[in-house]
């Protein structure tokens, strides 16, 4: 398992090694050592969660307050457009994105160190997403931006064929700007 790292500070892409022959294949999705020599402590992680998502499906963006939320995201079946939006007030990436594809073939597994807003779209008919999280959900830390939002300008890839209420009414990148950092000093 190789680590690889992207354009936005501590963003990691774990990328496993498959073995297939003739009755399939086996990978490894996880090795504790490696994430510990790519500065991850692997015993933080508490909860493991799944989605089911079908082809057009965007669950995003969505992001923690406070201490923030670490996840390691994989794509168990099928195949999604991941996007990462750093909302680290003070990071020299504030606001920059990066997206990677996560499928069934690669099983990469990415890492979303806290501060960050997150999203997908899945790409195929049935989708399912896993998640390793390092903390307890709290509904009152949650925070999102619509996925369409023009600020952000995140490319889709497909159109979208299902979004959920909370998704659609989420507010803007501008909205969640102030919150973070407050008013510019042009207001």
């Amino acid at each position: 398992m190789r680590v690889e790292r992207t354009a936005i500070d501590g963003v990691l892409l774990f990328i496993p090694t498959p073995h297939r022959d003739d009755r399939g294949l086996f990978t490894r999705t996880f090795d504790n050592v490696v994430a510990e020599r790519a500065g991850l402590d692997p015993g933080r992680f508490v909860q493991d969660s799944q989605s089911r998502s079908r082809r057009g499906t965007i669950r995003g963006m969505h992001g923690r307050s406070g201490r923030g939320e670490a996840k390691l995201v994989r794509c168990a079946r099928g195949a999604v457009q991941d996007v990462l939006v750093d909302a680290r007030a003070g990071s020299p990436t504030f606001g920059e994105q990066v997206s990677v594809l996560l499928d069934d073939e690669t099983f990469t597994t990415l890492y979303v160190p806290p501060g960050m807003l997150h999203g997908f779209q899945a790409l195929t008919e049935q989708t399912d997403v896993c998640y390793r999280i390092d903390r307890e959900h709290d509904l009152a830390e949650d925070l999102s931006v619509r996925y369409d939002d023009p600020d952000l300008g995140i490319h889709w890839p497909l159109p979208v064929s299902s979004i959920s209420g909370r998704d659609l009414s989420a507010g803007s990148w501008a909205q969640l700007q102030k919150r973070l950092i407050g008013p510019t000093a042009t207001e």
